[in-house]
């Protein structure tokens, strides 16, 4: 079943991210509003995260019904709040960096882009958990679906914060899913659907021509999250959301940019077939 649940979600995540490259090539005027201008000054179109949030949607369409649901709603919300930050950041009265400026301007009474996001993620996170199977009395349940959680939401940050530089953010995403590995049929779906999705959106995000944005990197990180909360051993899963969080701090104070260029072994991963 692990197996055959794969192979559908990998062939659905292609099947789903090739036909959202296709339609923003063959209409590109009904998509001009995602034009953006990269780190380089080129210029780079976003359509790249509405084909990755298509293509794992359907990737989650193809889960074991038990956790269906929560893996769409987890990737949905997701990608929902993403969209808010890409399309309507300026529509809202303040602007925040980092997860500190977000909560200050909230403080104050100011509403951020970010600040939505962060609550539509973490709601979505917290819903999709919901559906992952869990054993214990019921304050060991607790501490799993906070666990779960906070995995799905904080990878979603992590994946958007690594969306700097071409390939970078897919690259990643996809050497973590093979890393981990998969403990069943779910897990094993949405690391296929995260590998699937990566091996589609590679070349354009590379040539410089599209990038994920908050939409497709929150979406691909979510992807990411819920299958590492699927993990069965709870080691395993607060070893994973510790990293995450470690990770999450030190990009308050460090450039993760910064910190892949000058070493060297991540600097060439981090180049490898970027034009």
């Amino acid at each position: 079943m692990r197996i055959r649940v794969a192979a559908l979600a990998g062939g659905l995540a292609v099947a789903g991210a090739g036909a959202a490259v296709a339609a923003a090539k063959r209409f590109p005027s009904a998509f001009s509003s995602w034009n953006r201008t990269s780190y380089a000054g080129t210029p780079v179109s976003l359509t790249e995260g509405l084909a990755a949030a298509a293509g794992l949607g359907l990737a989650s369409a193809a889960l074991p019904a038990g956790v269906r649901a929560g893996a769409g709603i987890a990737v949905g919300a997701a990608a929902a709040a993403g969209a808010v930050d890409d399309h309507f950041e300026d529509r809202f009265p303040a602007k925040g960096k980092g997860f500190k400026g977000h909560i200050g301007a909230l403080r104050e009474g100011k509403a951020t882009s970010g600040a939505l996001k962060i609550g539509l993620i973490g709601a979505g996170a917290g819903l999709g958990a919901l559906a992952i199977p869990r054993h214990g009395g019921r304050l060991r349940r607790a501490a799993a679906w906070a666990n779960q959680s906070a995995l799905i939401a904080g990878t979603a940050n992590i994946v958007n914060l690594l969306d700097l530089r071409p390939g970078r953010a897919l690259k990643a995403s996809a050497a973590a899913s093979i890393a981990a590995g998969a403990s069943g049929p779910a897990a094993a779906g949405l690391r296929d659907g995260i590998v699937a999705v990566s091996a589609v959106c590679m070349r354009g995000d590379l040539e410089g021509k599209t990038m994920l944005g908050d939409l497709g990197a929150n979406a691909v990180g979510a992807a990411l999250g819920y299958s590492l909360a699927l993990a069965p051993g709870a080691f395993a899963r607060w070893s994973c959301l510790s990293g995450v969080v470690a990770l999450t701090f030190a990009s308050e104070k460090l450039s993760f940019s910064k910190v892949i260029e000058e070493t060297p072994i991540l600097a060439w991963a981090d180049r490898l077939g970027r034009r």
